[in-house]
């Protein structure tokens, strides 16, 4: 009874320990300096204040303990406000958001010129959209959309194990069923 009793309690403490893990967000301006000690993949969530599925994503697949283990292990992650008003400096250029309104800082705004580099897939931008970049800063892929834990993970490992380097999605998909 003493051995079930403890180990109720150390799974307990485990599921606890592990629900309270949280990704480790930087700043976009503090990410450079990071990559200077240690490169790693670079993540960017890029996110609005009105966007419920931002705000689901962020609640559910963002506190995942597995999402949240493995991009704290491989990536960098950034949360960019698309629509919010500070200048950002990104591989040695300024973007800004020139027409932002702050009587609008709670509901839909203007475009940030950032969002407008980064983020638009086929011309469109949609929220949430997760930017993956390399080492380098370079765009690997922004992809568009809610996504659930099982539906990032293979994204994740893709760009994060560089599996992208000798293969295409379709045929890294097919290998990892």
């Amino acid at each position: 009874m003493k051995k079930l009793i403890l180990a109720v309690l150390i799974l307990g403490t485990v599921q606890i320990a592990a629900a309270q893990e949280e990704i480790n967000w930087v700043d976009m301006n503090e990410v450079e300096a990071l990559m200077e000690k240690e490169p790693r993949k670079v993540l960017v969530d890029v996110y609005t204040s009105w966007c419920g599925p931002c705000k689901m994503m962020n609640n559910t697949t963002f506190s995942d303990p597995q999402v949240v283990k493995y991009i704290n292990e491989h990536y960098y992650a950034i949360k960019f406000n698309a629509e919010g008003p500070d200048p950002i400096t990104f591989k040695g250029q300024e973007y800004r958001n020139d027409n932002y309104d702050p009587s609008r800082a709670r509901g839909r705004n203007s475009t940030h010129d950032l969002t407008k580099a980064i983020a638009p897939v086929n011309g469109r931008i949609a929220y949430p959209t997760i930017v993956y970049l390399n080492e380098e800063f370079q765009i690997l892929s922004p992809v568009q959309g809610f996504q659930k834990p099982e539906q990032i993970m293979p994204i994740l490992s893709f760009f994060g194990e560089d599996a992208y380097q000798e293969m295409e999605w379709q045929e890294y998909i097919e290998q990892n069923r």
